[in-house]
């Protein structure tokens, strides 16, 4: 099996070692975040609670581009590709959020399961380099460099509180509430 078709755990296993719980945590998140916002056209995926301005469809832009900070940036240190390296980020910090409105359910799919993809080929190239303990490449500005461990907690802490806005926003669209039923 290559490493594109590799099977995904999508639950933590019930008595397993770090990695595979961790592991596991966050493709339960990402499973459910995905659930949360599948099927949905433009209008479900544009609409929002108010105060808030956040909607599904910024959501999966957000963590697609969570994914490409996290596992390819921050861990392999890599330059963002596009849609990313074509922003003025100083213009508009949150440009990710505003400008999911103008693209496609398709586009918006598509950019986070490609993120989602290439996290999960980055994460199996840094745990064969060097584990939970091999640090990221690209440090923090105080110098210090996060670990694999600590990177894959702040994913699973970063998905689990989106899950939660997800989980309003969709029971809002259509009712959908709860999680998908685990495979």
């Amino acid at each position: 099996m290559s490493e594109d078709t590799e099977p995904v755990l999508l639950e933590p296993p019930v008595a397993g070692d770090e990695t595979d719980t961790l592991i596991g945590s966050l493709e339960r998140q990402r499973r459910t975040f995905a659930w949360k916002c599948a099927g949905l056209d433009a209008v479900g995926l544009g609409a929002r609670l108010a105060p808030s301005t956040i909607t599904l469809g910024g959501l999966l832009k957000h963590l697609a581009l969570v994914e490409e900070d996290y596992f390819s940036r921050r861990l392999l240190d890599e330059e963002f590709g596009p849609p990313w390296n074509t922003v003025d980020w100083d213009a508009d910090p949150d440009w990710e959020w505003h400008s999911a409105a103008s693209d496609s359910p398709e586009e918006l799919y598509a950019l986070w399961a490609g993120a989602v993809a290439r996290s999960r080929a980055n994460l199996r190239k840094a745990l064969a380099d060097g584990g939970l303990d091999g640090l990221a490449r690209h440090s923090w500005p105080d110098g210090r460099a996060p670990s694999l461990r600590r990177i894959l907690v702040d994913l699973v802490e970063e998905y689990a509180r989106h899950v939660g806005h997800a989980d309003l926003i969709r029971e809002s669209v259509d009712g959908r509430v709860g999680e998908d039923p685990p495979c």
